[in-house]
Protein backbone atom coordinates (compact mmCIF):
# COMPACT_ATOMS: atom_id res chain seq x y z
CA UNK A 1 0.00 0.00 0.00
CA UNK A 2 1.51 3.34 -1.07
CA UNK A 3 1.77 6.03 1.59
CA UNK A 4 1.44 9.78 1.11
CA UNK A 5 1.39 12.75 3.43
CA UNK A 6 -0.20 16.17 3.51
CA UNK A 7 1.15 18.89 5.73
CA UNK A 8 -0.89 21.76 7.15
CA UNK A 9 1.39 24.67 8.00
CA UNK A 10 -0.11 27.64 9.83
CA UNK A 11 1.71 30.91 10.32
CA UNK A 12 2.70 31.80 13.89
CA UNK A 13 -0.49 33.85 14.41
CA UNK A 14 -2.67 30.93 13.23
CA UNK A 15 -4.56 33.16 10.80
CA UNK A 16 -3.07 31.89 7.52
CA UNK A 17 -2.50 28.43 6.06
CA UNK A 18 0.20 27.53 3.55
CA UNK A 19 -1.36 26.31 0.32
CA UNK A 20 -0.16 25.51 -3.16
CA UNK A 21 -1.72 25.83 -6.58
CA UNK A 22 -1.30 22.47 -8.34
CA UNK A 23 0.76 22.72 -11.54
CA UNK A 24 0.09 19.10 -12.59
CA UNK A 25 -2.46 16.33 -12.25
CA UNK A 26 -4.08 15.21 -10.11
CA UNK A 27 -6.02 18.36 -9.24
CA UNK A 28 -4.31 20.55 -11.85
CA UNK A 29 -5.08 24.22 -11.11
CA UNK A 30 -6.70 23.57 -7.74
CA UNK A 31 -5.41 24.69 -4.36
CA UNK A 32 -3.99 21.98 -2.12
CA UNK A 33 -1.80 21.41 0.89
CA UNK A 34 1.86 20.50 0.46
CA UNK A 35 2.99 16.91 0.79
CA UNK A 36 4.11 13.90 -1.16
CA UNK A 37 5.06 10.23 -1.17
CA UNK A 38 6.32 8.30 1.80
CA UNK A 39 9.23 6.16 0.61
CA UNK A 40 9.15 2.41 1.43
CA UNK A 41 10.48 1.89 4.95
CA UNK A 42 10.56 5.63 5.70
CA UNK A 43 8.93 6.61 9.01
CA UNK A 44 5.91 8.88 8.49
CA UNK A 45 7.16 11.86 10.52
CA UNK A 46 10.55 11.74 8.79
CA UNK A 47 8.80 11.73 5.39
CA UNK A 48 6.64 14.70 6.41
CA UNK A 49 9.66 16.80 7.41
CA UNK A 50 11.51 15.77 4.23
CA UNK A 51 8.61 16.69 1.94
CA UNK A 52 8.05 19.96 3.80
CA UNK A 53 11.70 20.95 3.37
CA UNK A 54 11.79 19.87 -0.30
CA UNK A 55 8.57 21.65 -1.28
CA UNK A 56 8.73 24.80 0.87
CA UNK A 57 12.18 25.25 2.40
CA UNK A 58 10.62 25.02 5.90
CA UNK A 59 12.81 22.97 8.24
CA UNK A 60 12.29 21.11 11.52
CA UNK A 61 13.85 24.14 13.25
CA UNK A 62 10.99 26.31 11.93
CA UNK A 63 8.06 24.11 12.96
CA UNK A 64 7.07 21.11 15.08
CA UNK A 65 4.73 18.78 13.25
CA UNK A 66 1.95 16.84 14.98
CA UNK A 67 0.34 13.76 13.44
CA UNK A 68 -3.33 14.79 13.16
CA UNK A 69 -5.08 11.92 11.36
CA UNK A 70 -4.87 9.36 8.57
CA UNK A 71 -7.05 8.49 5.60
CA UNK A 72 -6.97 4.94 4.21
CA UNK A 73 -8.25 4.38 0.68
CA UNK A 74 -8.59 0.60 0.36
CA UNK A 75 -9.89 0.62 -3.21
CA UNK A 76 -6.97 2.81 -4.36
CA UNK A 77 -4.50 0.82 -2.23
CA UNK A 78 -3.05 3.90 -0.53
CA UNK A 79 -3.13 5.88 2.68
CA UNK A 80 -2.52 9.51 3.58
CA UNK A 81 -0.97 10.73 6.83
CA UNK A 82 -1.96 14.27 7.84
CA UNK A 83 0.46 16.46 9.82
CA UNK A 84 -0.09 19.93 11.22
CA UNK A 85 2.29 22.58 12.52
CA UNK A 86 2.42 26.23 13.53
CA UNK A 87 5.51 28.18 12.50
CA UNK A 88 7.76 29.32 15.34
CA UNK A 89 8.77 32.44 13.37
CA UNK A 90 8.14 34.08 10.03
CA UNK A 91 9.85 32.24 7.19
CA UNK A 92 10.21 32.79 3.47
CA UNK A 93 8.77 29.82 1.62
CA UNK A 94 10.07 28.72 -1.73
CA UNK A 95 9.62 25.74 -3.98
CA UNK A 96 9.32 24.90 -7.64
CA UNK A 97 6.97 21.90 -7.53
CA UNK A 98 3.82 23.99 -7.09
CA UNK A 99 2.96 27.68 -6.68
CA UNK A 100 3.01 28.40 -2.93
CA UNK A 101 0.86 31.02 -1.21
CA UNK A 102 -0.58 31.89 2.20
CA UNK A 103 -4.36 31.66 2.40
CA UNK A 104 -6.48 33.39 4.99
CA UNK A 105 -8.89 31.06 6.77
CA UNK A 106 -12.09 32.82 5.67
CA UNK A 107 -12.56 30.55 2.66
CA UNK A 108 -14.89 27.67 1.80
CA UNK A 109 -12.30 24.91 1.86
CA UNK A 110 -15.08 22.42 1.04
CA UNK A 111 -15.49 23.97 -2.45
CA UNK A 112 -14.30 21.21 -4.77
CA UNK A 113 -14.13 23.63 -7.72
CA UNK A 114 -11.30 25.45 -5.91
CA UNK A 115 -9.69 22.92 -3.54
CA UNK A 116 -8.28 19.44 -4.07
CA UNK A 117 -9.20 16.46 -1.95
CA UNK A 118 -13.00 16.15 -2.28
CA UNK A 119 -13.64 18.29 0.79
CA UNK A 120 -10.93 16.73 2.95
CA UNK A 121 -9.07 20.04 3.33
CA UNK A 122 -12.16 21.61 4.89
CA UNK A 123 -12.56 18.60 7.17
CA UNK A 124 -8.93 18.77 8.30
CA UNK A 125 -9.16 22.51 9.03
CA UNK A 126 -12.25 21.90 11.16
CA UNK A 127 -10.40 19.17 13.07
CA UNK A 128 -7.55 21.60 13.78
CA UNK A 129 -10.05 24.18 15.05
CA UNK A 130 -11.60 21.59 17.38
CA UNK A 131 -8.20 20.49 18.75
CA UNK A 132 -6.25 23.75 18.65
CA UNK A 133 -5.50 23.86 22.39
CA UNK A 134 -4.23 20.27 22.38
CA UNK A 135 -2.19 20.67 19.20
CA UNK A 136 -0.51 23.96 20.06
CA UNK A 137 -0.32 23.97 23.85
CA UNK A 138 3.47 24.39 23.93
Amino acid sequence: MQGYNVIMIYNKDMDRLLMCKRLKEPYLGLSNLVGGKIEPGEPGPEAAYRELREETGISAEDVSLRHLMDFTYYLQDCYVEVYVGKLKRDVIVSGDENELYWSDLERDFFDMALYAGEGNIGHMIEQVKMSREILFSD
